[in-house]
């Protein structure tokens, strides 16, 4: 069995870096929400939560669907102090959404 190309995960000094996570289903909207949850999932297994997440990187299709998709549950999922955010239109294919974390772990 060969190496992994890349880490999910990779932890430097007192942040955990999360690779792009994209999400699942048969349209825009639960493909939005499958992608923050697989971004809790994964912080916490790495026993940390959505509170923990300081940056992000959010790749669109389509940078118009901030206001319908993203920013809903942007605020649902980060309703506290958000985590700072750089949206990016990119060449990613039937309305999907990828994003990739930086995560504060505490000491």
């Amino acid at each position: 069995m060969s190496k992994p190309l890349i880490s999910r995960t990779r932890r430097a000094g007192n942040l955990l870096f999360l690779s792009g996570m994209i999400g699942r289903g048969d349209d825009k909207e639960s493909k939005f929400r499958d992608t923050f949850e697989r971004i809790k999932g994964v912080l916490e297994e790495n026993g940390l939560s959505l509170e923990n997440v300081v940056k992000a990187t959010v790749y669109l299709e389509d940078i118009d669907d901030r206001p319908r998709y993203l920013n809903p549950l942007w605020r649902e999922y980060f309703p506290g102090e958000p985590p700072t955010r750089t949206c990016v239109e990119a060449g990613l294919a039937g309305g999907q959404i990828e994003i990739t974390v930086v995560a504060a772990i505490p000491d």
